[in-house]
Order: structure tokens, then C-alpha cells, then sequence
């Protein structure tokens, strides 16, 4: 009668591949993400320059130093979760078919109209360059009011850049419309 170790006795856990690894730790993914971003806030929060004459008890880099902080210590407690093995609940609240295939058309429209705003922005000014955006994104996600959708996007650029002009001090670029406006 021989007797068996323990180490004889238990079977080897199977080998998982890497995308099965992937799949059940993919919101370390997350953390990373916001790792990497708390770690350039507070990079770009502590090599601030700021004028002697602004300082006081809360002076700018209060906000962005708290702000990095807050990333670090939620992407390190993802982490902790997940290899605990916490998961995120699946969203039940949403009406969606998941096997039907991704909408591939209006995201690449959406991209386009973002493009094309980040490129105009500066030769024709926000107020142009944001109806365009609004118009685009109204479009790209379906709306085809011809007639009524530019004229919203135009008031609604408008009503924005003279919020931010105006009412808040942020200056954006008014281009060809400069003098008019």
C-alpha cells in the first residue's frame, strides 16, 4: 500500500490563455487609465507656474493637485477590487440588442464632424465652426430637419460663445465674424 503526497494527489489548475486573463481582469484597463491621467494632472499641477501676487490660502493648484489625488486613490482601489475579484455589474437599465454589430457609420461621422471642428475652430472662429458641430453631430446621430437644424445649431453656437465670451471671460475665437460680432 503506498500512500500519496498531497502534491501527487491535487491536479495542476489549467493553464489559462491570455485573452481569458484579459477578458476577466479588462477593467484593470480602467485603472491604468486613470492612473496615467491622475499621475499627469498632478505632474502638470506641481510644475505650474504661479505668479507671487495670486497666491493666497487656496491658490491654482489646489484644485488640480486634489483632483490628481482623487484619480490615484480611485484607480488604486479599482485595482484592489478587481483583483479581489470585484466586477462591475452588468447595465440592465439599457434596451439594446448586443448582437446586433456597432453603428460604424455614425461614430465615424461623429469623428469627422469633431475633426473638422478642431481644424476650423481657428480660421473661421467658434461661432461658424460650433454650428457646423452642432449641425454635424444632429446629423450624424439622425435628425434630418433640413430647415430647422442649422438654424439651432447657429443659435446655439452663438448663444455659447457669447456665454463664454461675455458672460464667463473665456475667449474664444471669434474669426470673420470678429468685427460683427
Amino acid at each position: 500500500m503506498t500512500t500519496e503526497t498531497e502534491a501527487e494527489t491535487e491536479t495542476p489548475a489549467p493553464r489559462r490563455s491570455w485573452q481569458e486573463w484579459l477578458r476577466e481582469y479588462s477593467e484593470l484597463g480602467v485603472s491604468a487609465l486613470l492612473f496615467v491621467i491622475g499621475v499627469l494632472v498632478l505632474a502638470d499641477a506641481l510644475t505650474m507656474d504661479v505668479d507671487i501676487a495670486q497666491r493666497g490660502p487656496i491658490g491654482p493648484k489646489t484644485v488640480p493637485v486634489v483632483v490628481g489625488i482623487g484619480l490615484l486613490l480611485v484607480a488604486v482601489l479599482l485595482a484592489v477590487d478587481v483583483l479581489r475579484g470585484g466586477r462591475g455589474e452588468a447595465e440592465g437599465g439599457e434596451d439594446i440588442d448586443l448582437s446586433e454589430p456597432s453603428d460604424w457609420r455614425t461614430v465615424l461621422l461623429l469623428a469627422g464632424v469633431f475633426l473638422a471642428f478642431a481644424v476650423l475652430i481657428g480660421p473661421v472662429g467658434f461661432p461658424i465652426a460650433g454650428a457646423l458641430l452642432f449641425w454635424g453631430a444632429a446629423f450624424a446621430l439622425g435628425s434630418r430637419h433640413l430647415h430647422r437644424d442649422p438654424l439651432i445649431a447657429a443659435v446655439l453656437s452663438l448663444v455659447t460663445y457669447f456665454v463664454f465670451n461675455n458672460l464667463l471671460g473665456v475667449p474664444l475665437p471669434g474669426g470673420p465674424l470678429m468685427g460683427v460680432l
